[in-house]
């Protein structure tokens, strides 16, 4: 597998651990210093960072993911032990895009490092 398709890997496991609520394979794909960034978060004003520590707690307790969503790779750049990747992501509540930061960590294994995104809620009927 070339460098592209292991970043494209990584990101697909991400998206679906966190549809599946799967806490380990996110640990596997996020770097330990992996932060998650939002601007005006559902709602909420201001600048939300959230850890890894805590980003998995949510995800164990159900406050995030849980939710099938199909995701579609946009853009792709990768430069040396880094890439960016920008998500276009949907669920049956939300609409995301996202913007992803890997780095080749010393393993030689691709992590998310920070995760950038807007989400907007779909109007409900």
């Amino acid at each position: 597998m070339d460098e592209t398709e292991r970043i494209k890997q990584t990101i697909i496991d991400f998206v679906k651990g966190g549809d599946n609520s799967d806490v380990g394979l996110l640990d596997k794909v996020l770097h330990e210093d992996f932060r998650v960034t939002n601007n005006g978060f559902m709602g909420t004003y201001g600048v939300m960072i959230i850890d890894k520590k805590e980003y998995l707690n949510k995800i164990e307790k159900g406050i995030f993911g849980g939710l099938p969503r199909e995701m579609e790779i946009t853009e792709l750049d990768r430069s040396g032990k880094i890439a960016s990747v920008k998500l276009r992501i949907e669920s049956s509540e939300n609409d995301f895009i996202s913007y992803n930061s890997l780095v080749l960590d010393t393993d030689n294994e691709w992590r998310i490092i920070n995760n950038l995104a807007v989400v907007k809620a779909k109007k409900q009927n």
